[in-house]
Formats: structure tokens, sequence, C-alpha cells
């Protein structure tokens, strides 16, 4: 009887799997697609306008409460030799990361169709986003927030994160921040509901692109999306890193090695924030890095290194849009190496925070996102690739700022606010 109750839990936990949720979400997606009748298209529809509209409902205050939590938790001390360093290295390498992925995706060129009912509205998306990027200076403070201009949201919640760092009156400054640190907590919230009823989302977005894009859209495009943001990755990992730490004179591939122990827990829990003490650990012991730098440069890393987030955001945004009909320049692509390099940098804690990220973007501009819903099921392998390459980027950084510290002895602060010589 015991044996009966262990192995009905067994599979239902086997079947309540995320990834086998999306899974038969995307078979009946196929199915319903190809096979349903009206009615199941319509409620299919709607469906996926229900879920877009939530994206873009949570999109711009997750974008803007994000980067205001993330950029005034530095606090000045942390402007530091050690603080600046690991800034501009992390800034640094996310916007490296970012650039990769432009330059695969300009030689793989994935072939993109435009669907039949997108070609109407192809000059209106167009129009709309030169629009979107001359209003980057909004008439008043909420506009913004109500017309969901993107790079307006980043600049605000950049210069409002700064800003709250420089309050005089430190109780205020504690308030504000505790203000705005309660916001992010309640998106999250309501970020992990949307999450959890993610298969429902992932049925009617693929219902719908079967419908809309059977006779045009070239599946095999999606293998070239796929080719992209892996190549990004392994290029990050494996060329633009370990060059960087040999240009410093540091063993790149010795220190990878002895932070495998780090790198495949984050590669299978895919959390560098839940893998931060076993990186710390292994930085300390097998790579023999100051205490005193990993245990500030680390968590801060931690927080705002996202190079696999730079690429992934990138990438998945030129290629909706370039499927949806909208003509990307060099130029339109510059721009978005930059904003997927803000995103990413204020991208903190969010489940999903890529993913989600990236359709709060689209959605932004009226983009529509049912391609997603093809992409949602193979994120699981994409989010493990992309935390082991931020871990292996948030070592890498400490162990630049460990060597530069301790080759020109410079005061760098510590947990308790305390200053040391290297």
């Amino acid at each position: 009887m015991n044996y009966k109750i262990k192995m009905k839990k067994k599979m239902k936990t086997i079947i309540l799997k995320p990834i086998n949720l999306y899974l038969a979400a995307v078979i009946l997606g196929l199915l319903n697609g190809l096979y349903g009748n009206e009615s199941l298209h319509h409620i299919a529809e709607f469906i996926s306008n229900a879920f877009i509209h939530l994206f873009k409902c949570l999109g711009a205050p997750i974008i803007a409460v994000s980067l205001i939590t993330t950029l005034s938790s530095f606090s000045r001390s942390e402007i530091s030799t050690a603080g600046k360093k690991t800034l501009f290295y992390t800034i640094t390498t996310t916007t490296i990361a970012a650039l990769t992925s432009m330059l695969l995706y300009i030689l793989i060129h994935p072939q993109t169709s435009i669907p039949n009912n997108a070609m109407t509205s192809a000059a209106s998306q167009k129009t709309a986003y030169l629009e979107h990027i001359a209003t980057m200076i909004p008439v008043n403070f909420f506009s913004p927030f109500i017309e969901n201009q993107v790079i307006s949201i980043l600049f605000i919640g950049i210069a409002i994160g700064f800003a709250i760092r420089l309050i005089p009156d430190k109780d205020s400054q504690k308030t504000v921040m505790q203000f705005f640190k309660g916001i992010q907590s309640i998106l999250f919230v309501l970020t992990k509901w949307v999450v959890t009823i993610l298969p429902i989302a992932i049925f009617g977005f693929v219902s719908v692109s079967i419908v809309q894009y059977l006779n045009g859209f070239k599946i095999e495009s999606l293998g070239q999306y796929f080719a992209v943001i892996f190549l990004a990755n392994l290029i990050q990992g494996f060329v633009v890193l370990p060059a960087w730490l040999k240009l410093k004179g540091i063993k790149p591939f010795y220190s990878m090695k002895q932070m495998m122990p780090a790198l495949s827990v984050a590669f299978f829990s895919k959390s560098s924030s839940g893998t931060l003490p076993l990186t710390m650990e292994t930085a300390e012991k097998r790579l023999g890095l100051n205490q005193s730098v990993t245990r500030f440069v680390l968590p801060l890393c931690t927080t705002i290194n996202m190079n696999g987030c730079a690429a992934f955001i990138f990438t998945t945004v030129i290629f909706i849009m370039q499927s949806n009909g909208v003509d990307i320049s060099i130029g339109t692509m510059f721009a978005w190496v930059f904003i997927a390099t803000i995103a990413a940098i204020g991208n903190a804690g969010v489940p999903m925070g890529c993913f989600f990220l990236s359709a709060s973007l689209l959605t932004s501009m009226n983009m529509p996102v049912e391609l997603l819903g093809f992409i949602l099921p193979f994120y699981n392998l994409i989010d493990m690739v992309e935390t082991s390459l931020n871990v292996w980027s948030d070592s890498c950084v400490a162990n630049v700022v460990n060597k530069e510290l301790t080759v020109s002895p410079q005061p760098y602060v510590i947990d308790n606010g305390q200053s040391e010589s290297a």
C-alpha cells in the first residue's frame, strides 16, 4: 500500500515538473493549431491576448523597479577602488556579450518570414519603433509607463536609482529604498503567479502561432535562433573571458578548472544567487582569492553581472521583431545592445528573469510574442548555460580585481565597511 502511494506521488511529481507541463502545452497547442476548430482557435487567441496584457501590465514596473533597487543599493563606500573596478568590468563584459550575440546574429542571419497578418502592420510597427526612439525624453514622469516607452523607463530607473543613493538624509534614503524594495517584492509575487500558469500561456501562444504562421513562417529559423544564443554563450565563456584573463596575466583554463564545482552547481541549479556561497568558497579555497575581495565583489556581480542574460535579450528581441516585419538596421542593433545590457544589469531576482524581461520589452512595443511559446520549452537548457556563464564571469571579475589590487596595493572595502590594504 505504501509502495503504491509512493509511486503515485512520484508520478505526480514527474507530471507536474515545469518542463513536462511546458512540453505538454506545446503538443496540445500544435494539435489545436493544426486540427482544432474555430471555437478552440478563438479560445487560444483569448488566452494569448490575456497573457500579453499581463506581460504589459507587469513589464514596465518590473524594469524600472529592478533598476532602481539594484542601483540604489550601492552605498557610497561601495564606489571605492574595488567597487569601481567591479562595476566597470561588469558593464564591459555584459556589453561584450550583447555585442557577440549581435555579430553572430549578423553572421548566421536567421531566415525569418513575415506572417500574412503582419504584412499590413509592418510599416506602422517600423514607424512606431522610430517614434519610440524619438521620445526618449518623456513629456511627464508617468507617460513612459502609460505608453510603455521602454527606453524612457530605463533612463528613469537609472536616474532614480542613482538619485536615491545621493539623498543626504539617511532616514529618508532608507525609507525610499524600503518602499521600492516592497514594490519589487509585490511584483515578484505577481510574477511567480504568472510563471505558475505559463503552460496555459504556451498553449495559447503555440496555437495562435500555428494558425498565423502555417503558411509563411520557417520553423528552421528557430534552429538558427538557438544557434546564435548558444554560440554567443560559448564564445563569451571559452574565448572572450579567457582572453581577458590571459591579458591580465591569469591562467584562464586553470581558473575554470578550479571553479568547476561552482560552475557545475550553477548549471544544474540555474541560480547564480543560490550558488553564491559555493562560488565564494571555491574562489577562496581553490583559486586562492582574497576573502575581502570575494565577499565584496561576488555578491555584487551576482546581482548585476548578467552576460548570458544580455545575449538572450538581444537575440530574442531582434529575432521576434524581425519575424514580425520590422526592418532591423545596424543602428537598431547597436541601440538594442545598449538596451539589453542595461536591462540585464537591472534584472535582479525575477523568476525566469531573462525570458520574462524579453517578453516585457517586446509587449511594451506592441510586438506579438507568440513565438515565445516555441522558445519557452527549450529555455530550461538555455537557462542552465546562461547561469554557468554568469557565475564564470563573476569569478573572472573577482579574479581580475583580486590581482589588480594585489599588484598595485590600494585600499578596498570589506564586509564591515572598513578599509584594508591589499
